[in-house]
């Protein structure tokens, strides 16, 4: 399941360096989660750093994108395969 940045987001700047697949960008109003390259950091650490530096806890998982952690693992793959 891909993580969700919420409207509480304050753009704060220290989720995104924090994404180890850079999935997180600057949208038009607050950051937002590509959830094609959101692997919720399966494959590089235990838990999502995203979800560890927000300050604000405006990073939930997102409901309509749920993934097993194969799932995610298989994506962690197929994004480190490519650099």
């Amino acid at each position: 399941m891909a993580l969700m940045i919420t409207d509480e987001c304050i753009n704060c700047d220290v989720c995104e360096p924090a994404c180890p697949n850079e999935a997180i960008y600057q949208g038009e109003e607050i950051y937002e989660i590509d959830p094609d390259k959101c692997t919720e950091c399966v494959g590089h650490y235990d838990k999502p750093q995203c979800q560890q530096v927000c300050p604000i806890d405006c990073i939930p998982f997102n409901p309509d994108m749920a993934e097993t952690k194969e799932q995610l693992m298989e994506k962690f793959y197929q994004l480190t395969a490519n650099k």
